[in-house]
Formats: C-alpha cells, structure tokens, sequence
C-alpha cells in the first residue's frame, strides 16, 4: 500500500487576510476620510508563494495555524480551491484571523497589521512516517527553523527568505540558517540591512559567502544573484507593466525561481522567469490572488512578441495554457 505522494515544496508560515485598498490619491490624514472604488481582499502571508505554485503546477503542502472565524472559512476554502494540500494545517477554536489592510498610493503603500500569537506552531516537516518534500521554503529570523539541517541533509532543496524585521535591528544572527540553506531570496531592502552594504550588488555579493546562492529582488529594477565563491553578478531587468497592488510580487518571484530551479533551469532563466511572473502579478489586486497562470503567461507572449525569444525556454510548458480557466482575483468582499 502507497504512502502520502511526495509534493514538490512543503512550506510552514502564518496565513492573513489581506486587504489592500489601490486607487488612492495619497495616505490618509488625521481628521480627514480617503475614499477609492478599488479594493482587494485575498489570502496573505505564506498563501502568496502557496498559490503562486500551484498556478505553476507544482504540488504544495501548506502548514499553517488557522482561527475558526469566517475569515478563517474563507482563507481556508479559497487554497483548497486552489489545490493547496492543508492537511498539515490546524483550526484553533478561539484564535482570530491575522489580518493586514494595505493602502497603496503611487508607487509606495502603508500597512497596518492585527495579530495575535498562534496557539501554538504547526509546523510537520520530517515528522515520522511523513514524506520529504522535493523541496523546502524557510522564512529566517531570530529564531532559525530547527528542521533546516535535518531536511537539507534528507537531500531536499532548501530556499530561504526572510520577512522585514519590525525591530530593524537586522541582527546578523537572524541569518544563521543560511548554513542550511541552498538558495536565499531577500528583497533589496533586506538584503542591504543585513549585510550594511551600500549597493544591492554588494550586498549579493557579501551574502553569497554565506549561501550556495543569493538572489536580491530589487522589484521595478528586476533582480541580482551572486554564487558562493563568485566575483561576478547575474542581472536580469524587470518587465515593464502598468502596477495596481505591488503585495505578494516578491513571494511571486520566489514562486516561480523555485519553479525554474526546480525544472533544471540555469540560474538566469529562473530569474527571468522570477521577474515575469512578479510583473505579471502586480497588474491585480492582493498578493496570492495576483500570481498569474500559464494562460496569462502565453497571453503576455503573444502581446510581445519582441520579447518572446528570452523566454523560448518557457515552450515546453506553454501547452499547460490550455488547461482551466482563468484563475479567481481578489474581490471587494469574501
């Protein structure tokens, strides 16, 4: 009798409710009300790299805690929809929903955020009798996934991000989980905070002594990678759209790099890649709901076709465009 099958990325982390309101003149100010027609609301959080593999067509297994309100009935039957494996998750009776609103305005954006501690972690990789994931995604900070160097030495893919550090001490210890980990995906931001460097280039480069592989996504600017032992940069630009809703583009690049790696790709076509479908998700509101399929992604060719020779790697897997619908968008209500 057969086991679990073995998905191809298994990630743990908490899952939001985002709402972002786009279309605004401007921040709001004390005393005054800012009104806008658009409005997202979608999974958040760990959901954004979920869905945006699955609408890849990778399989994904998603560990998260989730309360038993009705945002969290929401949460929970929108990434079954979407094919998301949460038999590792939990309903906590009790427990409220995170939820972030994010107001965008130009090409910058404020967010606020509710949460509360999760009842307890849910984390299940490598738990007896579980299967190994092909590959791994760990988000590092103060505390490092203790099931980094057991996955890493099972023979799974470790990709790492880290999230902003409210603390914005950016203590380098946070990283220590890069000893585990094989490719590492901080934004530009990140990446200079920790490393105190000047430059995304040198904060690449500085990161690449301590990870096989850096990749620093510098949004609008596309996205730099740097191998361990290399004194020489990968540069790939991004595409250029008309931006909605930047939420979720970075977790939509890493979606779609660890697709890239996965297939066997070189190191620039994953970024290539990366930046494509990052580009292609902030035409839409909300993070996970943004992240685009096949179908928009052989649409997106056929509309440039001045472009489509850097992306010819993608035609094996353009047959794919075929299959479904298009995917759901974040609506002004759930």
């Amino acid at each position: 009798m057969s086991g679990p099958a073995r998905v191809d990325v298994q990630l743990a982390g908490t899952v939001f409710l985002d709402v972002v309101f786009t279309g605004l003149a401007g921040p709001p100010v004390p005393g005054r009300e800012v009104k806008t027609t658009e409005l997202g609301i979608s999974p958040g959080g760990s959901a954004n790299i979920a869905v945006a593999l699955r609408r890849l067509g990778l399989s994904v297994r998603l560990d998260a805690a989730f309360g038993a309100d009705l945002h969290a009935g929401y949460l929970w039957r929108t990434l079954e929809a979407e094919g998301v494996d949460l038999s590792g998750s939990r309903r906590f009776a009790g427990w409220v929903t995170p939820i972030t609103v994010s107001l965008v305005y130009g090409a910058d954006r404020s967010m606020v955020t509710y949460e509360r501690p999760e009842p307890q972690p849910v984390v299940s990789f490598l738990e007896p009798g579980a299967p190994l994931a092909r590959s791994l995604l760990a988000w590092l900070g103060p505390e490092s996934p203790a099931w980094l160097a057991r996955a890493r030495a099972q023979g799974a893919m470790v990709f790492a991000d880290v999230g902003w550090d409210q603390s914005e001490r950016w203590a380098v210890e946070d990283l220590a989980g890069l000893a585990h980990a094989d490719v590492f995906l901080p934004n530009c931001d990140e990446a200079m905070a920790y490393t105190r460097a000047s430059s995304p280039e040198a904060a690449a480069m500085a990161l690449a002594a301590r990870v096989p592989l850096a990749v620093v996504k510098c949004g609008a600017s596309g996205a730099i990678a740097c191998r361990a032992g290399s004194t020489s940069l990968v540069c790939e630009p991004a595409i250029t759209v008309e931006a909605i809703d930047p939420t979720g583009a970075g977790d939509v690049f890493d979606a779609a790099f660890i697709f890239g790696t996965l297939a066997g790709w070189p190191v620039p076509e994953a970024m290539r890649f990366g930046n494509l479908c990052a580009g292609l998700s902030v035409r839409h509101h909300g993070g996970s709901l943004a992240a685009p399929c096949w179908a928009e992604i052989a649409e997106w060719l056929r509309l440039n076709p001045r472009a489509a020779a850097r992306y010819a790697f993608l035609e094996p897997f353009l047959g794919q465009a075929a299959q479904g619908p298009m995917p759901q968008r974040a609506r002004p209500t759930i």
